[in-house]
């Protein structure tokens, strides 16, 4: 490899990780996302420069003129869903991308084996090269079909329920196995017959990539996303192995260790662990042997009007706002940000509470909030936030459920129990903007609707949150 590519794989490696520093903090998120842009400009622009110089003139002008035309439709597609895409179609947007990194890495690999980019010519490197191939393509589909499903689920194309079929945990082992098994065979026959190996492998792989997510409850959503960015980035390191590629190596790595951290991070908070999500957990019946949905709560509904949450208001000296998905639909983040505003003008204390969990994204609702201009500083964590709740007057959850269940704490037989929640009754008044009494995601009921202490304000979260700010600033 010459200085300069070595070089400009070193420059594109750092600005790769200044982008993951920079998007871990809100204040810094822009500037990691343009490090971003720039490391992978650089990545792709000397990567091309690379290929095309080791060719013969004939074989550069016709792949040059391929990769251009790749990237001209791939940019023209990418800019253009980058600009439809609401904030609400986040989440399944970024799960659909997920499955092409997978798609990628199972056409590199195939491509990889019918025409091998490096012909090894010593046994145990062409050995090691075609376990490069079986890891990357059965890594690959399972991030492929999986991704799917997940984009599926999160779309509302397919019911958020699990698919548990009975031993479900033995067909994963059995699949798992035969994958494995496979890989001997494959080594040590030809490619006429090695490549029907590798077909049956990857089908094998792509259903365990199906049931994997199929069995996963909604609830678990979040991090199944988080877990498939991760799974994207190992496919991609596998990519790079597979194509002698060390920059795609290193990119692949950073986006498999990272979605693997944040993986674990949002775990924890959850008192969950990885294993548990994908092999079983909330939504799924295995948390709970009794009543999956929990016991039925009891009492009745009290509804309030805009006017009198208005008066609670502007009575109280701290609130807080828990946001939900409901909020992300409604897209009312923008009147929120202006409630905000108008009754800390009034002398009101205002944060918000953000569950891990929130919404169907790592993160959905911090960029919500970020996109309408609320303060970071006043958007807490629920590990800091949550003691504070005894010593709130008002608290309005905005189209959240499933995070404020109090289920989750005090009822062994509901299917979310052991989840750490927002504990929103604690305070003196918890308002609850819903539509209707609909379950969450989970599907769970949530006893939080019949508190002494809860009231309802039903309607479309945007046209309450505008109603209030009406009434606030009469």
């Amino acid at each position: 490899m010459s200085g300069y590519l070595v070089v400009a794989y070193l420059s594109a490696g750092v600005l790769f990780i200044r982008s993951l520093g920079g998007l871990s903090k809100q204040e810094t998120a822009t500037q990691g996302n343009l490090f971003g842009i720039i490391g992978m400009v650089v990545a792709i622009a000397v990567t091309s420069v690379a290929w095309a110089t080791s060719s013969d003139m004939s074989a550069r002008m016709n792949g040059l003129a391929l990769l251009v035309g790749a990237a001209l439709v791939g940019g023209i597609i990418g800019g253009g869903l980058a600009r439809r895409v609401e904030m609400t179609g986040m989440p399944e947007l970024v799960a659909i991308l997920h499955s092409f990194v997978g798609l990628a890495a199972v056409l590199v690999g195939f491509s990889s084996y019918l025409r091998p980019v490096v012909v090894e010519t010593d046994a145990l490197r062409h050995a090691v090269h075609l376990a490069e191939i079986w890891v990357g393509i059965a890594v690959g589909a399972i991030t492929l079909t999986g991704s799917i499903i997940a984009w599926a689920k999160l779309k509302g194309s397919m019911s958020g329920k699990p698919l548990l079929l009975p031993g479900r945990h033995f067909l994963n082992a059995l699949v798992a196995l035969s994958i494995v098994g496979l890989a001997v065979p494959f080594g040590n026959t030809g490619v006429e017959q090695g490549i029907i190996y590798l077909g049956i492998m990857t089908l094998l792989a792509s259903l365990l990539g199906v049931h994997l997510v199929m069995a996963i409850g909604g609830a678990d959503m979040p991090v199944v996303v988080s877990l498939l960015n991760s799974y994207s980035g190992w496919a991609a390191a596998a990519a790079g192995f597979m194509l002698a590629n060390d920059l795609l190596i290193v990119t692949g790595a950073l986006v498999g260790a990272s979605g693997t951290i944040l993986s674990i991070i949002m775990c924890r908070a959850m008192n969950r662990s990885i294993l548990n999500v994908v092999f079983g957990g909330f939504g799924t019946g295995d948390s709970a042997k009794p009543a999956a949905g929990g016991t039925q709560p009891e009492g009745e509904v009290t509804e309030m009007k805009a006017d009198e949450v208005a008066r609670k208001l502007l009575e109280a000296r701290n609130v807080v706002i828990v946001p939900g998905y409901g909020m992300a639909v409604s897209r009312a983040q923008a009147a929120v940000k202006e409630l905000t505003s108008t009754l800390r003008e009034k002398g009101v204390n205002v944060r918000f509470a953000i569950h891990p969990v929130a919404g169907r994204l790592p993160g959905h609702m911090n960029v919500l909030l970020a996109e309408a201009g609320v303060p970071y500083d006043i958007v807490l964590e629920m590990e800091h936030i949550n003691a504070d709740f005894p010593n709130t007057d008002a608290v309005l959850v905005i189209g959240a459920n499933d995070i404020v269940n109090p289920g989750a704490l005090d009822d062994p037989s509901s299917s979310i129990y052991g989840m750490p929640v927002l504990e929103v009754w604690k305070s003196k008044l918890t308002v609850v903007f819903k539509r209707g009494m609909a379950a969450g995601y989970a599907g769970v009921e949530n006893p939080l609707f019949y508190l002494e202490g809860t009231r309802m304000l039903f309607g479309d979260a945007k046209k309450s949150v505008d109603a209030l700010v009406t009434e606030v600033r009469k």
